[in-house]
């Protein structure tokens, strides 16, 4: 196992737990991510626990703090983007992101509104590593010009999922946008 597959496994379902425990813990993640979406940071881990089909103290065995449940969301959240980033090209992937912050309020939003301080840096870097490797492979197949650099996509990446999940943008809006974004990486 790779050491980027054992860090998305450790993310995602917690590799030292039992069987039975990953699986709850998945089902808490699922289940909190619904709920602050519908509810934002008001959301009650009550509410957590009976979606998940819980006890409450489950959840806290899990995760002690509401905080240490949106790390757990986030952290995961970017496990799936750097997955998703492996299975498309730059431009799939911009459209797929941008898509998916437009669908739904995440735990990105929620953490960025609610002064939580989060320290991310490891989960953000696999993730800066998956974009440079789909930076690499359209500059190399034409599609992007060589003097677009990593830092400028992953702002280019930020602000459009940004505005995508703030504006509501609706598919038109989304697609007339990244056609903007994708005319200029390939012209820069």
């Amino acid at each position: 196992m790779t050491e980027h597959n054992e860090w998305r496994l450790t993310l995602v379902e917690g590799s030292s737990l039992r069987a039975d425990a990953q699986r709850n813990r998945a089902r808490i993640l699922d289940a909190a991510e619904a709920v602050f979406a519908e509810f934002g940071t008001r959301a009650s881990t009550e509410e957590v626990a009976r979606r998940a089909d819980v006890a409450i103290g489950t959840v806290f065995r899990h995760f002690p703090t509401k905080r240490d449940l949106l790390v757990a969301i986030m952290k995961r959240l970017l496990a799936q983007l750097v997955e998703e980033a492996e299975e498309h090209d730059l431009f799939a992937f911009f459209t797929h992101a941008v898509a998916q912050a437009a669908a739904k309020k995440t735990a990105v939003d929620l953490l960025g509104g609610s002064g939580v301080d989060v320290r991310l840096s490891e989960a953000v870097g696999h993730l800066e590593e998956a974009m440079r490797r789909l930076l690499e492979q359209a500059q190399a197949a034409g599609a992007v010009a060589d003097s677009v650099r990593l830092p400028e996509v992953m702002a280019l990446l930020a602000g459009v999922c940004q505005g995508a999940l703030h504006g509501g943008w609706d598919e038109q809006l989304q697609a007339r946008t990244l056609a903007v974004i994708f005319a200029g990486l390939q012209h820069y």
